[in-house]
């Protein structure tokens, strides 16, 4: 059988110089704006370069490919969103369970939705450039944050944490996908917002010891 080479989707090299670090984040943001002008098919590593204001050579010190840049600008998202909910639990931890869901939720749609267009655009590309293993990795950071809360919460559990955190991104993954793929994010995102923290605030009710 003949063997199929991998594509090289990780980035050749870490930045390691402060003008190093900003090229990078000027060849990312350059990413987004040129997936967004012109779409992910006409997308190229020259029209990148352009935009960034460096030359392709400097690019592909980093990047070998378009796959890996756009897997580049989706963990560099999707790091961002958790970052904020990593930031919101460690905030909350002693608090009640109800003031945590609003922050957590609040926190984790604001940061996902902060910019509707980019994170719409991402989301188209995810399939193409392994997103579920970028999703696992920041999910598994999540989790981690999110039991932490839990376990110090100012009410007793009756239910495992890491069950209850699983439910939680579960409840929280679902509502930011169907905003992804609605169309008009921006119209609904208010109102399942509110639904999304109704629904949390019960849950983590019926998970309390003092309900």
């Amino acid at each position: 059988m003949p063997q199929h080479s991998n594509v090289v989707l990780e980035p050749r090299k870490s930045p390691v110089q402060a003008r190093s670090a900003a090229s990078v984040d000027a060849i990312l943001e350059a990413t987004i704006q040129v997936l967004l002008n012109v779409g992910k098919e006409r997308l190229t590593t020259t029209r990148v370069a352009l935009r960034a204001g460096v030359s392709v050579g400097t690019l592909y010190q980093y990047f070998p490919n378009k796959s890996a840049l756009l897997q580049a600008a989706l963990k560099r998202h999707l790091d961002s969103v958790t970052e904020e909910v990593e930031r919101v639990c460690l905030e909350q931890r002693g608090n009640a369970l109800q003031r945590m869901a609003t922050a957590l939720i609040t926190a984790f749609l604001e940061a996902k939705m902060s910019d509707v267009k980019e994170s719409v655009a991402l989301y188209s590309v995810s399939s193409d450039v392994d997103g579920t293993k970028i999703l696992q990795q920041t999910g598994a950071r999540s989790n981690k944050a999110i039991v932490g809360m839990l376990a110090a919460a100012s009410e007793p559990l009756t239910r495992d944490p890491q069950l209850i955190a699983s439910m939680l991104q579960g409840a929280m993954a679902g509502i930011s996908r169907r905003l992804l793929e609605s169309g008009a994010p921006e119209k609904q995102l208010d109102s399942l917002k509110k639904e999304l923290i109704f629904f949390a605030c019960a849950y983590l009710e019926a998970c309390s010891a003092r309900s």
